[in-house]
């Protein structure tokens, strides 16, 4: 495994992230996990990318704080209701204000500090809220900063930022995690969890979840408040 090529994986807690970093590894790499703690909402997605770092035998699982908060502008990250009325198609306002280029950053700075050329993100373009931040547009134009912002680029050593699920449906997702054998309700989706611990059921999130899970076929393992 040594002489295999290392990933930093952006790893957050959710579905997504979960199965690109298991896919990434089944694809032969070895993993870095990069979990962000950036003051968000609730901390409990924070304990699932511990799970799934372990899980997924990551080398190394960096938590790192990063206060969000002192922006704002973002239901995640100031006093802004999450909303519970079901997916729109304007960009929610559960978007927090350039989180996968601040995420992609990190993870590029550690990746270049290990040596490492590959970075993976779970965006999607499919079933994605209307992030502009997971668009395939959005993936190139930063490998195309990385080559100029890097010493690493400078010298002509290419990143490449892989995203195995951005063609892919929610449902999609849930069927290649089942096929890679993973744990699917190791991981945590909802924005705005329910006491003791639950899915509030009713976010944008929740109900991307359970439609991809229905969709699947493929039993849901998540612990709903409200049925989505």
């Amino acid at each position: 495994m040594q002489n295999s090529p290392l990933a930093v994986a952006l790893v957050s807690g959710g579905l997504d992230s979960m199965v690109a970093a298991a896919s990434m590894k089944a694809n032969g790499y070895r993993l870095l996990a990069l979990s962000v703690d950036y003051n968000q909402r609730h901390q409990i997605e924070l304990a699932a990318a511990r799970r799934i770092a372990h899980l997924l035998g990551a080398e190394h699982h960096v938590v790192l704080p990063l206060d969000l908060r002192a922006f704002g502008g973002s239901a995640l990250t100031a006093d802004i209701d999450v909303p519970k009325g079901g997916v729109g198609d304007d960009i929610p306002v559960t978007y927090v204000p350039a989180r996968n280029t601040i995420f992609l950053s990190l993870c590029l700075g550690w990746a270049e500090a290990a040596d490492a050329r590959d970075l993976v993100i779970g965006v999607n373009a499919l079933d994605y809220s209307g992030y502009p931040d997971c668009r395939p547009e959005f993936v190139a134009a930063f490998e195309d900063m990385a080559a100029l912002a890097t010493k690493a680029g400078v010298e002509g050593e290419r990143f490449r930022v892989h995203t195995p699920l951005q063609h892919m449906s929610k449902a999609d997702i849930v069927r290649e995690g089942t096929r890679l054998g993973l744990d699917l309700g190791l991981s945590w989706s909802c924005y705005d969890p329910a006491p003791g611990g639950l899915h509030c059921g009713l976010c944008d999130s929740c109900r991307l979840r359970a439609k991809g899970f229905e969709e699947a076929g493929v039993t849901d393992p998540t612990a709903y408040a409200v049925t989505p």
